[in-house]
């Protein structure tokens, strides 16, 4: 599925030079019927923002843009600001650089195994979880579902797919008292390889 932008106003490149790429990843939108956004709203919500180059990928909430800030929680609370006030939605917003994503593909703890494994799905959290809330989440008996933390990134394997797991969204947020957000592997190559384009 292509992404839809909304292309800058000038084509100058010196008013681009400066500009960085992120990615806002949206905690829990269109889930179920809830906190239902359509993308072509949010794409003209997000032009009240001094960001360039905006576009989506797909409606689980992935935006694509440049800003001239080095300052992530500052992206990450004008993004979630800017929805609430637009869609009346308290909606959590992960912000990472094209660098993260590429680091978290190569941080594949389950890339060397000699089984055959179907692609991880990644949770990106909020912030990297201390010892002690990930041994609480480590002693949860999942079954054949299988996770590995690294970094800000849990990285989970599901047995019989991510409908039937223990190891929910709720359960990691409750056990290591972090705000996350997960994406399929699929979707983490696509977001590399379109903050590529836009570079």
């Amino acid at each position: 599925m292509e992404a839809r932008s909304i292309l800058p106003s000038t084509s100058e490149s010196d008013t681009l030079s400066n500009m960085k790429t992120y990615i806002a990843l949206l905690r829990g939108i269109n889930v179920s019927g809830q906190k239902l956004i359509k993308m072509d709203a949010l794409r003209k919500a997000l032009t009240e923002l001094d960001f360039e180059n905006v576009s989506t990928y797909i409606q689980s909430g992935n935006i694509l843009f440049q800003s001239k800030t080095d300052d992530v929680k500052k992206l990450e609370k004008l993004i979630h600001d800017l929805i609430e006030k637009h869609f009346g939605f308290d909606v959590s917003v992960i912000v990472v650089t094209p660098q993260d994503l590429v680091d978290t593909m190569k941080s594949n703890p389950f890339a060397n195994d000699h089984i055959e494994l179907p692609q991880p799905y990644v949770s990106f959290l909020s912030d990297v979880p201390t010892n002690e809330n990930t041994a609480i989440l480590k002693a949860i008996d999942f079954q054949k579902d299988r996770f590995e933390i690294v970094g800000k990134n849990l990285y989970i394997h599901y047995a019989d797919g991510a409908g039937q797991t223990k190891l929910s969204n709720a359960v990691i947020e409750k056990k290591l008292k972090l705000t996350s957000t997960a994406r399929n592997w699929k979707t983490v190559l696509k977001l590399i390889e379109l903050a590529e384009a836009i570079k």
